[in-house]
Order: C-alpha cells, then sequence, then structure tokens
C-alpha cells in the first residue's frame, strides 16, 4: 500500500450540519435546508460517519485527545481551555508522522489554542502557512465590511483566494518524494458572526428555520436568525473544503490522499450545545475520502469517539502508533466494504469536560462531567451538581435583578452564564426567562443539573425529561453507570482515580499563566 498524503480538514464549532445528514435526520431538520457540495462530495465518493462523538466538547480539550489518540484527561493541562499547557513529552500524530514516517507537514488557521505554546502539538510557528491572511476565520464580518466596495460574491472570493493561497504556500514547498500531512482549521464557525449574515450573504431566510429548531429552543425570529447566521457559516467551510478538492486536483494527488473532515464540537452561544454533553454539542460531521482504500458511498454507523483519528493516521502512514494512545484505528472500518454497524463492539462513545471559561464559577471551579452515549440513550454523570453549570449566574438567577442589557449579553461572554458563548440566543432565553414558554427551557440550559441524568433517545430525541430517577429504567441507568465508570477506571481518570482530584486545585483551577 502507498503510503498516501493526510489532510485533515477540521472546523471550529461546527457541528453536524451538512446536506448529506439529512436522510438520517428527522424530516424538518436544519441539514435539509443547506446545501453543501463539497462535503457531500466526499462523503459519497468515500465513507459517512452517522454516529462520530467528540471526545470533549471545548475547543482545546478535545483537540488535545486527538492530537494525541487519547482521552482528554490523560493530556495533563490540555485537559483544560483556558490555562492550558502542552506536555512536550506526549506523542502527537504530526509529529509522529513527521519523525518517524517522514512526513512534511503544515497547516493554516487553527490547530491547537487556547493555550501554551500555540499549536505546540503540531510543531507551532514552524509548521504554519498562512502568509496570505487569516481574514477567512472572520467570514461573516469580513464579507459584510466589504460588500459594498466588492459586491458580496467578489468579497468571498477574497476569502477564498486567501485560504486557497495558504494551502499552495504549503504545497509549493513540500518536497514531491514525501507524502504529506496537512491541517486546515477555519474558526469561522466559532462565534461571533455578523448579525443576518445567512439572509444577506447566503439567502438564508430565518423563517425557514420555523419549526425545525431543537424543542429546548424557543422558536422566535431572533434564534432562528441566530441559527441561520450559523449555517451560513457552515456553507463558507463547505466553500473552503472545494478550494481543499480543487487543490489536490490540480496537483494530481486528489486520489493519493486520505481526506477527512470533522469539527470540534457542536454550535457554540446556543443553550445545551457546547460545552454540554447532549447530541447538539457532541455530535459532529465525519467522512473520509481514499480511493485506494474505501470503497464510494459507504455509510458507517459504528460509535466513533474522534480521539481514533490519531491512530488511523499513523496506520495510514505506515507508522506505528505509540503506545499512549489508548484510542483505536478507525481503519477496519474505513477498508471494510460493508455498511451499517461493522464492529460490535463500537455500539458508544464516552466523553465528558472538566475546565471551560477560566472565570466562569468562583475560584476558577471546573465543572466536571462525564457521558456515556449509545445508540438509544444518554447517560450522564454531573460529578459537582452543586456548582453551575453553564457557569455562575451573576445575579441573574436573583428575583427583580437588573438584568445586563441585550448587547451585553450578545456580545460580553463573561456578564452572566460564562461557560455559554455570547449570542442573541443567549440574550433571548435570559431576557425572557420569566415567559411562561421560555422559564422551563432557561431552566433546562442554564440551571442546576442533578448528579445524574438519563435520556431515552428513541421516546424523547431532544433529551427534554431526565427519566434517571424513574424505576422502570433503573437497570438501563444501572448497566450504563457501570460501563460508564469501569471506563474511566480503566483509563485511569483523575476524576474518579484521585481523592481529592486535581482539576480542583492550581494549576488545573486557577487564573490562566500570561
Amino acid at each position: 500500500m502507498t503510503r498516501p498524503n493526510i489532510v485533515f480538514a477540521f472546523a471550529d464549532d461546527w457541528g453536524r450540519y451538512a446536506n448529506a445528514y439529512a436522510r438520517f435526520e428527522r424530516p424538518n431538520s436544519l441539514n435539509h435546508l443547506i446545501d453543501t457540495p463539497n462535503f457531500d462530495r466526499i462523503a459519497r465518493e468515500g465513507a459517512l460517519f452517522t454516529n462520530a462523538i467528540v471526545p470533549a466538547p471545548s475547543c482545546t480539550p478535545c483537540r488535545s485527545s486527538i492530537l494525541s489518540g487519547q482521552y482528554f484527561w490523560q493530556t495533563g493541562l490540555g485537559a483544560i481551555l483556558q490555562g492550558a499547557q502542552w506536555d512536550e513529552s506526549i506523542p502527537t500524530y504530526p509529529l509522529e508522522l513527521e519523525a518517524s514516517g517522514g512526513y512534511f507537514i503544515g497547516y493554516q488557521y487553527k490547530v491547537w489554542s487556547p493555550g501554551r505554546a500555540l499549536n505546540a502539538p503540531y510543531g507551532g510557528i514552524r509548521t504554519r502557512y498562512q502568509s496570505a491572511g487569516i481574514n477567512f476565520n472572520q467570514f461573516s464580518h469580513w464579507v459584510t465590511r466589504h460588500a459594498a466596495e466588492l459586491g458580496v460574491e467578489s468579497a468571498k472570493k477574497v476569502l477564498y483566494d486567501e485560504t486557497r493561497a495558504n494551502f499552495r504556500e504549503f504545497l509549493e514547498v513540500r518536497p514531491e518524494d514525501r507524502p504529506f500531512c496537512y491541517w486546515w482549521g477555519p474558526t469561522n464557525t466559532h462565534r461571533t458572526w455578523e448579525r443576518g449574515s445567512g439572509r444577506a450573504l447566503w439567502g438564508i431566510d430565518p423563517d425557514d428555520l420555523r419549526g425545525r429548531l431543537p424543542r429546548f429552543l424557543p422558536d422566535v425570529h431572533e434564534i432562528r436568525e441566530d441559527a441561520a447566521d450559523y449555517l451560513g457559516e457552515c456553507l463558507a467551510v463547505d466553500k473552503g473544503l472545494g478550494i481543499l478538492l480543487d487543490e489536490l486536483e490540480r496537483i494530481d494527488e486528489l486520489d493519493n490522499t486520505l481526506l477527512v473532515v470533522s469539527g470540534d464540537h457542536g454550535i457554540p452561544g446556543m443553550p445545551r450545545a457546547k460545552c454540554n454533553l447532549y447530541d447538539i454539542g457532541c455530535e459532529v460531521t465525519l467522512a473520509a475520502r481514499w480511493p485506494d482504500q474505501i470503497k464510494p458511498g459507504r455509510v458507517v454507523h459504528d460509535f466513533v469517539n474522534l480521539m481514533d483519528l490519531a491512530p488511523t493516521f499513523c496506520e495510514a502512514g505506515q507508522i506505528q502508533a505509540p503506545a499512549n494512545m489508548t484510542a483505536r484505528s478507525l481503519m477496519p472500518l474505513l477498508t471494510s466494504e460493508k455498511n451499517g454497524q461493522l464492529d460490535a463492539t463500537r455500539d458508544f462513545v464516552v466523553t465528558g469536560r472538566e475546565r471551560h471559561v477560566a472565570f466562569a464559577r468562583e475560584k476558577y471551579l471546573p465543572y466536571p462531567q462525564r457521558a456515556i452515549r449509545t445508540a438509544d440513550y444518554i447517560y450522564i454523570v454531573n460529578f459537582e451538581p452543586d456548582r453551575w453549570p453553564m457557569g455562575d449566574p451573576k445575579g441573574v438567577d436573583q428575583p427583580n435583578t437588573v438584568l445586563p442589557s441585550y448587547e451585553d449579553l450578545a456580545y460580553d461572554t463573561f456578564v452572566a452564564y460564562p461557560d455559554i458563548d455570547a449570542s442573541p440566543t443567549k440574550a433571548y432565553m435570559i431576557q425572557h426567562r420569566e415567559d411562561l414558554d421560555v422559564e422551563p427551557l432557561f431552566q433546562l440550559a442554564f440551571g442546576k443539573r442533578p448528579r445524574e441524568e438519563l435520556y431515552d433517545l428513541k421516546r424523547d430525541p431532544d433529551y427534554l425529561e431526565n427519566v434517571a430517577e424513574l424505576s422502570e429504567y433503573s437497570n438501563i441507568r444501572g448497566e450504563l453507570e457501570g460501563r460508564l465508570l469501569g471506563i474511566l477506571e480503566s483509563q485511569n481518570d483523575p476524576r474518579l482515580m484521585e481523592q481529592p482530584c486535581r482539576y480542583e486545585f492550581e494549576p488545573y483551577a486557577g487564573p490562566p499563566q500570561s
């Protein structure tokens, strides 16, 4: 087998939003509203994974896990967001491919951050190729600012040309006798984005989202518009994928490339999404194209933890995966000719989080959670249920309090509940938190949670009813609890194995070091 080039397109905050998934969703899902021809091509000419779950719904821990091929709690200070530091003794797949496999490696935009040293697990500044700029990361803002001067489509083209030029910069210096490993990491799907840009730049009518939002979100214009703007950013990511395909075809390397596409967690600024262990926060796109090894048009239903990509890339590059990579290579799934559930043991994913925004809670404390997701259930353990899951309310929980302004709530993450990004959705729900139809949804999103949560996804696909205390679910709850805790113990999770746990103290719980 010829060693392939390896290209990983990994978008910040891009959940499971691509048209290729529409046939697996409810008829009124958001995936039916968007056209993503480039992602869909990769899926059509390769394999589409329908149960891809992130190891942590927070970017630095998730990326630490993916790069090192192990659970986020096994990455030292890489397990937190603000205050993260990379442990240089931990092997990562790109540096292993470079050192042991002779791969030429590079990236543009974001790989691993926030954290010190910037993008260290990918070689830092040494392997960065983005001299054409990083304006793509502010896609809707940049295009909106320049639309009057250039026109919308011409302004978009400037950003497409930027990402193309950055990729060409890398391709032009690569040694032709060596395979390459490349990371394309746009962050435009991370907030903020231009309000109204979904309609203005992409023609997405917010009112077309009526009846399509998850039931834990108020179905009002402000929130529909917010989601429409996010979908526009997803379409920009898809345009970027088309550029990668074009450039690989131009140099006649597309069919000698393992091209994998995914995102690091779900939508930001939406309740129960990013920084939560529910599906909207943890399910992501995943497709892979590699003509020599992946039969076109395959659909894989096995549960996949994205950390499995690290040993997969090592195996594709024909190097031995380091012993620290506790994840499992996806190569048997990629090279199979079958569809559906291929490996009976891949019937779950374990995910979790510790600390996201350092200042979210008093004394810099985390909100520790672990979860197991199976085909039918989500089971979550909240280890410190007395803490606020979305961060301290900063007075919002008090009756008759003077609320922050709509603008502050929409654009300043830290004025209340700092573990959910500022957004128009956050602003609407806080300001309408006492409305009869919003109050129960507000409590689901921002209120404190019990130690255990269990959701029956067949009956309750929007995970609204916690059935952990219902007697008819006691056997399921006990089985999932035992399975989850057994995995955490076998993988030496400090949250289980240390008393007291390191995450409760500095440097894991403390102000980020400058």
